[in-house]
Order: C-alpha cells, then structure tokens, then sequence
C-alpha cells in the first residue's frame, strides 16, 4: 500500500472541507499540501467528484483511511487524466519525421515512439501501481514540446507555464524552454551562418510571453499573495530541511558522494582514524527524510547543489543558445537540463529520472547513438524505481513488466537502426546484465541472510549506487554526444 494514497486522500480532505486561507497551513497529517496551487485546485475538482464515491475519504480527521470505494475512486481518476497524455503522445508522433524506410507499421518510428510513451514501464509502476498523478502532468509537458516543435510558440509557452503551477519539480527544464523560445521566437531571423540576427529581436513577441507569465503566475499565486501567505506556499513547496536525499537515494552523484563518505568512514574506523562514539549511525541509512552531516567528506548544503546544478547545465544552454539547431537541439538541451538537475539537485526523489527519460525517447528514434543512449537510461532508471514496489506479490509483476518494455526497446530499436552499427558497445551490455545478479541478490539472496536485520538498507543501497554509476554515465555520454553534434555542424557551416 503506497503511502501516496493517503497523501492524495489528505489533500482531498484539506482542498474540500477548509478555506483557501487554510490550505499551505493544515497539518493533521504528516502529509501536508507541498503542490503548487494549481494542483490544489486539481484536488479541490476531484474531491467535488470523490464525495459521491465515498464522502468518509473527505474528512482531515481520518489519517490512514482507506476502503474500496476511495482506491477505485484514486485509480479511476488517474486513469481518467491519462487521457491527455494519451493526447500529447499523438501530438509528439505527428512532429516525428516518418520518412525512414519500414516494411511495416511496427517498424514505423511514430509507432515505436507511441509505445515507448504509452507502455513506458516506469510511468506506469509509478502512477497505476504505486498511485501518483504523473501521466496528465508528463501529458502538458509532452504537448508543450510538440507545440514548440510546431512553431506553436505561444501555446508551448502557456502549457508549460501551467505546468509549472501543477508541479514544480518541472523547473528542472525550464531553462531549456526559456532560452529556446528567446532564441526562436523572440528573434525572429538569423544571419546566414546562423548567428543571431540582433535587429530582428520583437519586443512584442517578448511582451507576450511575458505577459502568460505573469498572468498565470497571477492566478495561481495572486490569492496567496492577496492573503499574505505566499512565503508560507514557497516553504512548504522547497522544503530544504529535508535533506540532500531522499529517504531512499535517488541513483544520481550525491548517492555515490554519500557510498564515498559511508567507505571512507568504515576505512578510517578500522585505521583508527575516526572515533566510532562521535559518529551518527545510520545517519543517511536510515531510511529517514532528514537533514545529515557528512562524516568524512564535506557535508553539503542547498547551496552548494545549487551551484552544481548550473554549472552542469550551463553547457547545454550555451549550445541551444548559439547553435539552436531547431526542435533536436531544444530536445537535447531538456533532457540535459533534467538529467543534469537530477544529478546534482536537493532532494531529488527517484521518480524524477523519467522527467529525462520520456523526451528522449523522441529523440531515441531519431538517431542511433541516442537510441543506445536512450536504452542505458531507460534500463538504469527503469531498475533504480523497483524499490518502490517491494511487497512479494509485487515482485514478479515488475519484473515481468520490466522485461516486457525493455525487451521491445531493445528489439524495435535494434530493427530500426539495424543498417547501423551495434547500438551498444560490450562495456555497455556488460553493465546492463550484471543488473540481473543485483535484482536476485536483493531480492531473493538477501532477505534470507542474518544480514537483513542489521543492515536493512544494504538492498537500497547497492541499487542506488549501481544504477548511479549507469546514469552518469548515459549524462556524460549524451553531453558529449550533443557537443560533438554542434561541432560538426559548425565545421559543416564552415
């Protein structure tokens, strides 16, 4: 049972029964409303509909409540907001260029791209099995990229601002969409050798997108303003004092910075280097949402993730910025600037690796070397979520569904690109098998040795860590990808 059933059973309760005064400010539960206003009134909507399922799921009082008719409710409407997802996946297709020759229609790109989004495994354990509203909210971000890359300026604009409103966690690419609309809509030609054409900046294309800033900025934010609680709505949306991680490490360099300092210590109290009494234990094993001190490398604050954060994405808008290269280049830059964010961001959660894996399956269609990049990621990313599901009779539904969407990435995009050369090296293909020993040893090994009583989080850790380790290495391998792209075109051009 997912504890984000109750999380959005409480936000029902609060958006239904208390004032808007009241919102940012209840706190009966732990799981107090941390969603921008937006999806509060998403919330506010559903419980209107929930009361005739159940009124009883609507009462604050009632922590933990659960029967029949509010699962079916939840489930419902998840399955019911997918529909524009479902929407946005059509749109995406029709931007996908077709011309590549196929014998039949499921070796059409459009096609494979339709089932890499509709059948994508970690979308679906994450929003139907374990309960989240990801779908409708991936749906705006999928329809706003398709609109950008229908010249559809201002619409793509206006999604995505919405979409900033539902979920914050979003801001992770916006600066992909900020300079790209700047570079293609607000200036309007460029020079022959692709520079910027300075004369030709529209002050009036800059008024209007400011203007769907600021006006839905207004309304989702304007009565908290009216009300003097806006610092209260921001607090609640950054909680910082949760910690550099969450309570299960999200498979980016901070899990390997945290491995470092763990076996640094270990190596530093059999040395006798460290005193054991000074030191927390379990301080970041512990499976806790908190805050923590680094033992042995220097402890990290918001800050200092902040700082990394744009260093790692400050490349990638350089090049949309000087070589826009149309809707690829923009595709490349969001996937970069959520990988990136993912990577060295506070607090990320898991889950937020398929804010990098969905957009670039558009891309893994496209050209060979990222669709192998695309089958490291989505494999990685797909196996750091299993931890998520972790009762027995969840396991071989997992399992069977990951082998499912892995083995049709692998086949479909293997025959698309099957005149090309392998689209992974053996390092490569190594990595991604040894996934299969980690899952049995975790899963099955484990729990039957002494060792699971006094090391619990061993299972957590190890999958943290070895999908860290093929994470970073799909970043590293896509930066390098797209700058060497925006090279070669440059000599090109030359």
């Amino acid at each position: 049972y997912s504890t984000d059933f109750e999380v959005h059973r409480n936000w029902l309760a609060i958006t239904h029964n208390l004032p808007l005064s009241q919102w940012y400010y209840e706190a009966t539960s732990e799981w107090t409303l941390d969603y921008p206003p937006f999806f509060a009134w998403f919330e506010y909507a559903l419980s209107h509909i929930a009361k005739y399922f159940d009124p009883q799921m609507l009462v604050v009082e009632n922590l933990n409540y659960t029967s029949p008719a509010t699962v079916f409710f939840q489930r419902l409407s998840v399955i019911f907001t997918d529909t524009l997802f479902i929407y946005a996946v059509h749109e995406c297709c029709r931007c996908v260029n077709g011309k590549r020759a196929a014998k039949d229609i499921l070796e059409k790109p459009t096609f494979i791209l339709a089932v890499l989004l509709l059948w994508n495994f970690g979308l679906l354990i994450v929003d139907h099995i374990h309960f989240q509203y990801n779908g409708f909210l991936f749906g705006l971000m999928l329809l706003s990229v398709a609109r950008l890359c229908q010249k559809r300026y201002l619409e793509g604009a206006l999604l995505f601002a919405v979409l900033l409103h539902f979920k914050h966690i979003y801001m992770y690419v916006a600066p992909a969409y900020g300079i790209y609309l700047l570079r293609s809509y607000c200036f309007t030609a460029n020079n022959a050798d692709g520079s910027l054409k300075w004369r030709s900046f529209s002050f009036l294309h800059v008024t209007l997108l400011g203007l769907i800033v600021c006006l839905v900025s207004a309304l989702s934010l304007g009565p908290f303003l009216v009300l003097g609680q806006l610092p209260q709505v921001i607090s609640r949306l950054f909680p910082f004092k949760r910690g550099l991680c969450h309570a299960y490490w999200a498979p980016n360099f901070w899990a390997l910075y945290n491995a470092m300092d763990k076996a640094l210590t270990i190596l530093g109290l059999k040395c006798n280097f460290l005193d054991g009494t000074k030191i927390p234990k379990a301080s970041m094993t512990g499976g806790l949402v908190q805050e923590f001190q680094h033992t042995v490398l220097p402890s990290v604050t918001p800050v200092a993730t902040l700082i990394c954060t744009f260093i790692a994405i400050l490349p990638s808008v350089f090049c949309l910025w000087f070589k826009p290269q149309g809707p690829r280049g923009f595709l490349q830059c969001l996937v970069l600037c959520a990988l990136s964010s993912f990577m060295f961001g506070w607090h990320v959660h898991e889950k937020a690796i398929l804010l990098a894996i969905l957009p670039l399956s558009l891309l893994s269609i496209q050209r060979a070397k990222d669709a192998g990049i695309y089958l490291i990621l989505a494999t990685t990313g797909h196996f750091s979520l299993f931890p998520l599901l972790f009762t027995p009779p969840e396991l071989p539904i997992k399992i069977l569904l990951m082998l499912l969407f892995t083995v049709y990435s692998f086949s479909s995009l293997k025959s698309l690109f099957r005149r090309e050369k392998p689209l992974l090296n053996w390092l490569e293909t190594i990595y991604l098998i040894q996934l299969v020993p980690l899952e049995i040893f975790c899963e099955i090994i484990f729990p039957l040795t002494p060792w699971k009583w006094h090391f619990p989080f061993v299972p957590l850790l190890l999958t943290s860590v070895y999908c860290a380790l093929g994470i970073t290495y799909a970043w590293l391998k896509l930066y390098v990808s797209a700058l060497t792209e925006r090279i070669s075109v440059r000599q090109k051009a030359e």
